[in-house]
């Protein structure tokens, strides 16, 4: 009977093997499934780890599946036990902390469409509304991020004292708060607007303006600024 590791690269000529094709060419001449293969290490007694990589990314709809499945639904993938389930969740958010990590370079926004580049990779997997605000020294650098609400998105429960407190705390010349939508279309709706209105008149009460107020959806963003929701 053939070991994990002979299931592991059975059938892949060694120059093709993940591991070895990295170590030559590094990791952005792999597939995705080529890296979720290198993540699971080991296939199963019926299939290589390639075609057991495959499968995951064909039952999870690609990557954007991928990324939003649970412990829950990884285990009910044919191959895919609690450990190598472990495995794929702990190289997706590896992938999102580092992508959280490189605010420290302090990046200056200069339009929406750099807010919404900014935060989309991180946001437009998400299987629930996140509410987050960009904190922006007065050159527009990014000095924080930080999320305010997780769930559905109304002046109830977004609260301007909760925006401005945290901008207060960083000494903030501006915020950016951005928001997204589950189902990829980025079109506000009527309590998307009202929350921006208020916000922005909170912001003219402390004196941090607000800059933006970005909808994020499947690689589409809305901006309230530039459709004049938020006034010039």
């Amino acid at each position: 009977m053939r070991s994990p590791e002979q299931l592991m690269i059975r059938d892949v000529p060694e120059e093709d093997r993940p591991r070895e094709r990295l170590s030559r060419q590094g990791p952005a001449s792999l597939s995705n499934a080529e890296l979720v293969a290198i993540l699971l290490r080991t296939g199963t007694s019926s299939e290589s780890v390639l075609q057991l990589a495959n499968r995951v990314l064909s039952r999870s709809e690609g990557l954007k599946g991928l990324a939003g499945s649970t412990l829950n639904e990884l285990v009910q993938i044919r191959g895919i036990g609690p450990a190598k389930a472990i495995q794929l969740l702990a190289g997706i958010e590896l992938g999102r902390r580092v992508f959280r990590a490189l605010p420290s370079e302090r990046i200056q926004i200069r339009s929406p469409g750099d807010a919404a580049d900014y935060v989309m990779d991180e946001m437009r997997h998400l299987s629930q509304e996140h509410f987050l605000c960009l904190f922006l020294n007065t050159k527009n650098r990014v000095i924080d991020k930080k999320c305010i609400f997780v769930g559905s998105l109304n002046s109830s429960v977004v609260h301007p004292r909760e925006v401005f407190r945290e901008a207060i705390r960083r000494s903030s010349a501006g915020v950016i708060c951005v928001h997204n939508h589950p189902s990829g279309d980025p079109t506000p709706s009527r309590e998307d607007i009202h929350v921006t209105e208020r916000l922005v008149e909170a912001g003219q009460i402390v004196g941090i303006e607000l800059l933006d107020h970005i909808i994020i959806g499947d690689h589409r963003y809305y901006s309230m600024k530039e459709k004049g929701i938020i006034p010039v």
